[in-house]
């Protein structure tokens, strides 16, 4: 099911003045999150496209009454209202969820955190945190499913170990429902709303909660999932409208242990004064939930200071990538942004105007390559790929000379220079990985009838460093997880040669490293007091022998007689 035009329309995408400058790598990569949430690379909505996906279906296609939207609102209430004291500012949206001991409670019953953190920790990265992705997540459920913009801050941090019990079960009484909000910040009425808006979506699955909802032998719920409303995968104000109306099916309201009613108890304590208003009006629901739910997911403990309102930046480089080729030529590949503006224009120009260090610019024509959407399609954004070389070997591509190099860029749109008010989009170029890199051992196929090629098993890194810069550092960088599976990177120095080679006309020198495993590497260095790292990834599996190889000899182990 998808919401009226006029709905759409109510809902009208909103964009501040003040957004980041690129390059801004953790921001970057929350804003990339948040706005291009089906892109065809990232697809992270596709999860809950279409609302009534869930991961676990039954294989015949028939209705499980679970969705994966659902969970992953449920996942961040549960992790942040769990935990936060706002008056000593701990707890919070911090990823705690993902801890055995706190999934084992009875407050947090069911398979529905799980299956989200399976899903979530695939996307996290060294800027993007797990504590980001359940917020992010919960944002992408309400927006992709009918609902409101809501504001997404970034950077929280996971936590290290589980934090206190605290979620409000459904026996609770009203006192304690009331104090629990009100520790987490949260007033009366806004308790209220924001169980409303939570519960706009989902319902109570027997199998967890079998004091609640019974066996429903039901071919359209065959986990039988009894409704919060009756459209449980989709984001309007009928968890309100039933209530008013007195038709509610909702578990919490009509159960037969009135004991769990607990939504029965909120929603009538201030008289029904506020479920009245959200049932007299849709935009006054989805207004009041899209501030509750920022709100919300603003709760973090006291020590984490989160960015402003990720915003999307209108005219965005992407996938910026630079390494020295074998021909001796830098060369340039990525894609630039163009946000929420029709994508299949006809008469659209979009140049590339590249400005050397010298000052010279040189100018590219850039072709239309894929577009991704937001907000489900609401926003919809068409990406440009700068252009292909006319070598072969290079193909997709902007070659340059490399003692020209590249200081930043500027993007001709239509005849209107985009280049973030006068500073440009920068590039750094100082440090880049070179093609001469190869594999100097391989080792046999796994087994002897295997015709697959030979596993690469060391090879070298060549680093190209401009001549004439001074980095205090160059490092490979490989992303891991942590003990506690937090994202971490890990640092390998690069050692400055005693007489580097000279490469690239000698505007640059390599440098090298000896690699003898198949990890995937990113380039960093420290360069007059700041750090940068490349967006380009390299692995050993990617190259080619060096000349001439050495090829290890594999053994069969010698069996009994």
């Amino acid at each position: 099911m998808f919401p009226s035009l006029a709905l759409l329309l109510s809902y009208a995408v909103t964009v501040s003045a003040a957004v980041h400058t690129w390059p801004s790598p953790k921001l970057d990569a929350l804003e990339a999150q948040r706005w291009d949430q089906d892109d065809t690379i990232n697809g992270f909505s596709s999860f809950v496209q279409p609302c009534t996906f869930f991961i676990h279906g039954n294989d015949d296609e028939s209705e499980t009454g679970r969705a994966n939207g659902p969970d992953w609102i449920r996942t961040a209430f549960h992790d942040i209202m769990a935990t936060h004291n706002s008056e000593d500012g701990t707890g919070g949206l911090d990823a705690s969820i993902r801890f055995a001991e706190e999934q084992s409670r009875p407050e947090n019953a069911g398979t529905g955190f799980q299956n989200t953190l399976d899903v979530f920790i695939a996307f996290t990265t060294r800027h993007v945190s797990l504590a980001d992705l359940i917020a992010i997540g919960l944002v992408t459920a309400v927006e992709n499913c009918g609902g409101p913009q809501i504001d997404l801050r970034g950077g929280r941090i996971d936590a290290a170990e589980p934090n206190a019990p605290g979620v409000p079960e459904p026996q609770g009484d009203l006192n304690a429902h009331i104090a629990s909000f009100k520790k987490q910040g949260f007033t009366q009425t806004e308790m209220i709303g924001l169980v409303a808006c939570g519960h706009s979506f989902g319902g109570v699955e027997h199998k967890p909660f079998p004091e609640i909802v019974p066996e429903l032998n039901d071919p359209n719920s065959t986990l039988s999932v009894q409704h919060f409303d009756t459209t449980f995968d989709f984001f309007d104000n009928k968890v309100a409208t039933e209530y008013i109306a007195g038709t509610s099916q909702n578990p919490l309201l009509v159960g037969a242990n009135d004991t769990t009613n607990s939504d029965k108890r909120i929603f009538a304590s201030d008289g029904n004064k506020t479920m009245a208003s959200f049932a007299d009006s849709s935009e006054l629901f989805a207004s009041t939930c899209a501030s509750l739910f920022a709100r919300m997911l603003d709760t973090v403990p006291k020590d984490v200071k989160l960015s402003d309102v990720i915003d999307p930046l209108p005219v965005k480089p992407s996938e910026v990538q630079i390494v020295l080729g074998t021909n001796g030529k830098l060369q340039l590949s990525g894609v630039v942004r163009l946000f929420n503006v029709t994508v299949d224009d006809p008469d659209r120009t979009v140049h590339l105007l590249i400005d050397s260090h010298s000052g010279e610019t040189t100018t590219t024509t850039l072709t239309l390559d894929r577009f991704s959407s937001a907000m489900g399609g609401r926003v919809q954004s068409p990406f440009y790929a700068f252009n292909q070389s006319q070598d072969v070997n290079h193909a997709g591509v902007i070659e340059l000379d490399p003692a020209q190099g590249l200081e930043k860029m500027r993007f001709n749109i239509n005849g209107k220079v985009e280049d973030q008010g006068g500073v440009g989009f920068k590039v750094e170029d100082g440090v880049v990985f070179s093609e001469t890199s190869c594999i100097t051992t391989v080792g046999a196929a796994a087994t002897e009838d295997d015709d697959d090629d030979p596993v690469p098993v060391a090879g070298k890194f060549d680093i190209a460093v401009r001549t004439g810069l001074t980095p205090t550092r160059v490092f490979l960088e490989q992303e891991i997880k942590d003990s506690i599976n937090r994202t971490v990177v890990k640092e390998t120095d690069v050692e400055r040669p005693a007489q580097p080679v000279p490469a690239g006309d000698g505007a640059y020198e390599i440098w090298s490293i000896q690699v003898k495993d198949a990890n995937t590497y990113t380039i960093g260095a420290e360069i007059n007091g700041g750090k940068f790292s490349t967006v380009d990834t390299h692995s050993l599996k990617e190259l080619t022998a060096c000349t001439p190889t050495k090829r290890r000899v594999w053994h069969k182990r010698r069996t009994g007689a």
